[in-house]
């Protein structure tokens, strides 16, 4: 039986929103070079531009792997089922959202699920370049949490979650935003210091 692993990082640092800053692409770069050994089989981007441009860098660094973009992967809410008890912080975000973009993010997330964590005919590795809230997701599935528990998961610029897929088993959550592959100026870049470690 062959497993899945999912190599999941938040795309570089992006202060204006779009295109990396100088920062950003040293995070990825670096990114590229802790997963060089990886046999990837394939590299999967947001089409947000902070997310392929981050994509780009690290496929620099792991050459003759293709490089897809995935609309699932792109920046957006996940769902939270109505009535669920949160946080107040929390429900005053998801309240903030147009019904619209809860909606598109509900069938986006689903569909990430969907296409990178069924059975693969033979054992893969593949990099998800995508976005915080995205990851937060995978995790809470990987875990069977309740579905508004990808709220809190906070995904620095270009960590590493390391997801595994087996058939028969649950998935494995083998690392989370593992920032060891940077040095300490590029850690946690944009987060306040309440949510730093």
């Amino acid at each position: 039986m062959a497993s899945r692993t999912l190599y999941l990082a938040r795309h570089g640092d992006a202060p204006a929103g779009d295109s990396l800053s100088e920062a950003g692409r040293a995070q990825a770069a670096l990114l590229g070079e802790r997963l060089r050994d990886v046999p990837l089989s394939a590299i999967h981007h947001s089409p947000w531009p902070r997310a392929v441009e981050t994509a780009k860098l690290v496929a620099e660094k792991v050459p003759n792997v293709a490089v897809t973009v995935s609309e699932a992967l792109g920046d957006h809410v996940p769902p939270v089922t109505d009535g669920v008890e949160l946080p107040a912080a929390y429900r005053e975000f998801i309240n903030a959202q147009p019904a619209v973009e809860l909606e598109r993010g509900a069938s986006l997330a689903e569909a990430a699920i969907r296409l990178f964590t069924g059975e693969a005919e033979s054992d893969s590795h593949e990099l998800l370049v995508t976005h915080a809230f995205v990851i937060g997701w995978f995790v809470r599935h990987a875990l069977d949490a309740p579905d508004w528990r990808w709220m809190g998961l906070n995904a620095a610029n270009c960590s590493l979650t390391i997801i595994r897929y087996h058939p028969g088993r649950p998935p494995s959550l083998l690392c989370f935003n593992d920032l060891s592959h940077l040095p300490e100026t590029l850690r946690w870049t944009g987060f306040p210091a309440e949510l730093r470690p």
